[in-house]
């Protein structure tokens, strides 16, 4: 199985439109989303915006509170199984408030999502430390 270097994985990575944030909290059950971001120097950030939620106390974010500890996905399938691949990063994560903290992790999402350009998400935003890249390809 080929696997991928630390900077192909980033690469993929950035390259598609979202990602499953996985987390776990106190009762020890997986939680999977899909989530936007963006990759910037060792972080990964995501953040609550304004499409509809049954409330602003998301679990991701109590979850992140009880265990810090979460891993995105990112994959790429097609019938031709010769380009499948998948990348994983495994991180800890911290949910950031402070509306001076938040700015550059907004800018970074409204730079890749134009939808955030008009509307920017009113967070919190979740700051993912990146602790290690993992990542295969079919070829």
């Amino acid at each position: 199985m080929p696997r991928l270097s630390p900077d192909e994985a980033r690469r993929r990575l950035a390259a598609v439109p979202v990602v499953r944030l996985a987390t776990v909290g106190e009762d020890a059950r997986p939680h999977l989303v899909p989530v936007t971001f963006a990759v910037h120097r060792g972080s990964v950030y995501t953040a609550v915006d304004h499409k509809p939620k049954s409330t602003r106390e998301l679990r991701r974010l109590a979850d992140i509170r009880a265990n810090p500890r979460v891993a995105l996905l990112a994959d790429h399938y097609e019938d031709d199984w010769d380009r499948l691949w998948w990348v994983r990063v495994d991180g800890h994560a911290k949910i950031v408030t402070d509306p001076a903290r938040m700015a550059e992790p907004v800018r970074l999402l409204a730079g890749r999502y134009a939808q955030y350009r008009d509307r920017p998400p009113e967070g919190p935003v979740i700051d993912i430390t990146i602790e290690g890249w993992t990542g295969w390809a079919a070829s």
